[in-house]
């Protein structure tokens, strides 16, 4: 699930300093990646027990926590929220690098994954048999916890994207749901000519809904082997088709100039004025709680489509649980994340809101004919399960996207508030992106 305070922060660093220095960030025992680890021998650390330490915000754990130590009532978790999102990686850095203080468990986001992977600062869980999981859970999630022969977390939820669309003002002014983005850029001029204080959906520049929709549309402008890194945000298709129909929004003032999880934002969701949102499946608990007075009006579809008759979807957010190769208790804490992720802790976690990465959940009839009241009763995890299997494979961030992602509005957002182009601005978004990960030691674009 993801909430405002989960919103890439500005001024978080590389995790080591120069990639040079990568190996020593994480723990001296790289050959404990290399570990065949047997269901026996963590059965024995469950029955043996021990205390653990897990870093983590998302709420949900709390009751798994619960649950893991009264069925394995000699082990001890400690759940600690060490900050949220960048406040956390910012904390789990010093510990690396000083060498102590390091959890045992601890919650990253699949964008941020690739920094602590590169750092030798995770547990490689294929020794655990964790590589048989890949059927277990859906494309965007697993491929973002992968690589090469290398599991580096197990998947705690997904953000399959949807398009959320206010259909009492789309019926209004007799507007038909998008099923392309181009019937999507023909919706926002018909709203905004009928209403000039209603706008199809806000931006104001944000790095995830971008590199999301590049993803839908088949970009794969990031590219990591090792310390060799590829960047582009020019010549890849993807980016291409964003900017053809972004661009057009931005030039023809279609898109509200508000921030997401603002109080005006909240205001023009609920009043009508922000009529669609493309964002993950998360999002249903955020209109119930922040937008009560809509109750009844929105419903999801699947996103537009980027070719008439395709069917390709995106990911945006989501967050997995990693064992930190420094902890001084990894077969009690691979045992914890793959209850927390893989066993009964999915359900508790599903039942308190969280929206599953595993396929068996999201296939799963009483997950599938789950009604949401907010929705006029619309069955949408039909639609989310669906998003969910058509996320295209082949998609990756860069080993310092945290980084990447602060900058974003140093450059592309620059689009949205003067004369510079979508274009442009991603174009410097590149050269900030390959500075930096050449003034850390990665070889990019060479």
């Amino acid at each position: 699930m993801r909430t405002m305070t989960r919103r890439a922060m500005r001024g978080v660093g590389l995790l080591c300093a120069a990639a040079l220095s990568l190996t020593a960030c994480g723990s001296s025992d790289d050959a404990g990646s290399e570990k065949t680890v047997s269901g026996g021998d963590v059965r024995a650390a469950l029955k043996k027990g021990g205390s653990i330490t897990v870093w983590a915000w998302e709420p949900t754990l709390k009751q798994v926590v619960t649950d893991f130590e009264k069925e394995y009532p000699k082990v001890k978790v400690k759940l600690v929220n060490a900050g949220t999102g960048n406040d956390q990686y910012t904390a789990l850095q010093n510990a690396v690098q000083a060498g102590s203080g390091v959890p045992d468990v601890a919650q990253v986001e699949y964008y941020a994954l690739g920094q602590f992977a590169l750092g030798k600062s995770l547990q490689d869980l294929s020794g655990y048999g964790a590589s048989d999981f890949k059927r277990d859970y859906s494309p965007g999630p697993w491929n973002s916890v992968t690589v090469d022969d290398a599991v580096y977390a197990l998947p705690m939820d997904s953000g399959p994207m949807a398009l959320f669309f206010n259909k009492k003002v789309l019926d209004k002014h007799k507007i038909a749901t998008p099923t392309t983005w181009d019937e999507y850029l023909d919706a926002a001029r018909k709203l905004h000519a009928a209403d000039p204080k209603a706008y199809i959906t806000n931006d104001t520049g944000d790095a995830g809904f971008t590199t999301s929709m590049i993803w839908q549309a088949g970009g794969t402008p990031f590219k990591t082997s090792d310390t060799s890194v590829t960047v582009d945000l020019t010549a890849d298709k993807g980016v291409t088709a964003f900017t053809e129909v972004w661009q057009k929004l931005i030039d023809e003032k279609l898109l509200a100039p508000i921030s997401s999880w603002s109080d005006e934002w909240y205001k023009g969701l609920a009043d009508g004025t922000i009529a669609t949102l493309a964002t993950g499946a998360w999002m249903p608990a955020n209109f119930v709680s922040g937008v009560e007075g809509a109750s009844g009006d929105w419903r999801a579809a699947a996103l537009p489509q980027w070719e008439k008759g395709a069917e390709v979807s995106s990911e945006n957010g989501g967050s997995s649980l990693a064992v930190m190769k420094a902890g001084k208790n990894k077969d009690l804490a691979y045992a914890f994340n793959e209850y927390a992720n893989h066993s009964d802790g999915v359900q508790t976690r599903i039942k308190a809101g969280a929206f599953p990465a595993t396929t068996a959940d999201l296939t799963s009839a009483t997950f599938l004919e789950t009604a949401f009241p907010y929705f006029g009763g619309q069955k949408a995890n039909e639609i989310f399960a669906r998003s969910a299997s058509q996320v295209p494979d082949g998609w990756s961030y860069l080993p310092y996207q945290v980084y990447a992602n602060s900058i974003f509005n140093d450059s592309v957002g620059k689009a949205y508030v003067s004369d510079t182009t979508l274009a442009d601005g991603l174009k410097a978004w590149q050269k900030a992106a390959v500075d930096y990960g050449t003034d850390q030691g990665f070889d990019v674009n060479k």
